[in-house]
């Protein structure tokens, strides 16, 4: 099969389930079952091959150090096939049983999607799910890692397009993740860490990207905590499906019960990277005043927003010696008066190295424009005391409800944040004195302002339309986001 045809066939799956479970829900059950397919079509191919080594051992065929996970007989696909009657609880125990025989690299890997409700999955629909997936052998003489690795990243946008309104919490936009890879550029051997990592779009393309440029990306360590049950199985998944096996995704509360810990404190990491939730406003700001990790570096976030609490988690998380960090979030946090002492005393610090100003619609869901914020433990030289603003907020495709950066915007914000200095109407490199004489307001738009006719060309009304349109949207969303903080 070509890349297309095994994407194409994959997301056949999900047309089974039109009309009987909500597009949101999709995701629970067509991904777990694909890896129970991969992980049997992958154990039956290495019983083979083990078997033509031993010539025809049977009982050294089965040993678990020819496989990469262990599949007892009776939980393996072709004994679920066979099941016509109660086929949620054949399904439902065959990957309990295979989360018991790989209890170190597996457990709860399948979630707990409700595979027993006939009401949502009847036994029709669920055969019918077992028969589309077994047209084709997932062993990986049929389909490299690569191969899969991709597809699956492609279903995982398609399930973010059809849900909509829980896609944010899942999936970040593989364009603006490449971005944050360039910019973060992880080396062998180094530790990346993503606190929200969501399906580990994030840390999975620090590894392909070492990959890309053909160092070693096995000795990349990979740490995740994701809050959601199922999209915590899915970025496991993701990254076994990649072929990527050394890594720890961490279901949990990464504020409450931050799950990374050394001698009772924090982990530090060389690298992270992460999209956080923003504006939250469940949280336990009592206890984060009197954070045990310490974490409360620059002060405690009001209670309708935790943003600097993600983001102080960050900072704490960081290694004192090298580490650096790159966030994706709206605008609002370089800027909110509530934040201005915390803000204040980051820039202080010297930590943040670069604030890149990105265009409307890249977050799922929402019109908001969105910025990188990037912080630096060790600042090179030429850098120290300094702050590079970049406002490619044009730098965008719009494309329905929905941005992207093309190669062309990546290549142009990357070369910009690369160079670290002052390019008309695009970047400008200002001292930390300059900006905490604005109060510490990293308000882009204050330093950099593009400038709509310096490549000689007038906007067509069109285009001044869809820039009007975004900014309308985005200033809706704002204000909504202050009423519900006014409210709390």
């Amino acid at each position: 099969m070509t890349q297309q045809e095994l994407e194409k066939y994959l997301w056949g799956a999900a047309t089974a389930l039109r009309g009987t479970i909500d597009a949101g829900d999709y995701k629970q059950y067509i991904f777990p079952l694909l890896f129970f397919k991969r992980i049997c079509d992958v154990y039956d191919e290495e019983f083979q091959k083990a078997l033509e080594e031993s010539d025809g051992d049977m009982e050294y065929a089965a040993f678990a150090e020819n496989h990469h996970f262990v599949v007892p007989e009776e939980a393996h696909w072709n004994k679920v096939r066979e099941t016509t009657t109660n086929v949620g609880m054949a399904l439902q125990n065959a990957m309990r049983e295979i989360e018991k025989a790989n209890p170190d690299t597996l457990y709860g890997i399948f979630g707990d999607a409700s595979w027993t409700n006939k009401d949502r999955l009847s036994d029709e629909t669920l055969i019918n799910l077992i028969e589309h997936y077994s047209q084709h052998k997932l062993s990986l003489s049929n389909v490299a890692d690569d191969k899969l690795g991709n597809a699956y990243e492609y279903l995982i946008k398609e399930f973010a397009d059809d849900s909509g309104h829980t896609a944010a919490e899942f999936y970040t936009n593989r364009t603006v993740v490449k971005l944050m890879t360039l910019i973060m550029n992880p080396q062998p051997g180094e530790s990346v860490y993503d606190p929200t990592c969501g399906s580990g779009g994030l840390l999975l393309n620090c590894a392909l990207h070492l990959k890309e440029e053909g160092k070693e990306y096995r000795t990349l360590k990979l740490y995740g905590q994701e809050i959601n049950l199922i999209t915590s199985a899915i970025a496991r998944m993701n990254m076994f499906m990649h072929g990527i096996e050394e890594f720890s995704i961490v279901r949990g509360d990464t504020l409450a019960q931050p799950a990374f810990l050394e001698n009772d404190e924090l982990k530090k990491f060389n690298v992270i990277l992460a999209n956080p939730p923003y504006s939250i406003k469940a949280w336990d700001q009592k206890s984060f005043a009197n954070d045990s990790f310490g974490r409360n570096l620059w002060g405690t976030p009001p209670q309708g927003c935790a943003d600097y609490a993600f983001q102080q988690h960050i900072q704490k998380s960081l290694d004192d010696n090298n580490g650096r960090s790159i966030s994706l979030w709206p605008h609002g946090i370089l800027f909110r008066d509530s934040e201005a002492e915390m803000r204040r005393k980051m820039i202080e610090d010297d930590l943040v190295e670069c604030v890149i100003g990105l265009g409307p619609n890249l977050f799922y869901n929402s019109p908001m424009e969105a910025c990188l914020l990037i912080t630096n433990n060790n600042k090179p030289d030429d850098r120290k005391g300094k702050i590079l603003f970049i406002n490619a907020i044009k730098e965008v495709k719009q494309e329905k409800t929905m941005a992207f950066l093309e190669e062309k915007h990546i290549t142009k914000i990357f070369n910009a944040y690369k160079a670290f200095e002052d390019e008309k109407s695009f970047a400008i490199v200002k001292s930390k004195v300059d900006v905490l004489e604005n109060k510490g307001n990293m308000s882009i738009s204050l330093y950099v302002r593009p400038d709509e006719l310096a490549n000689g060309k007038q906007s067509s009304f069109g285009e001044v339309f869809k820039d009007w349109e975004n900014s309308s949207n985005a200033l809706k969303q704002s204000m909504s986001d202050l009423f519900q903080i006014l409210e709390n």
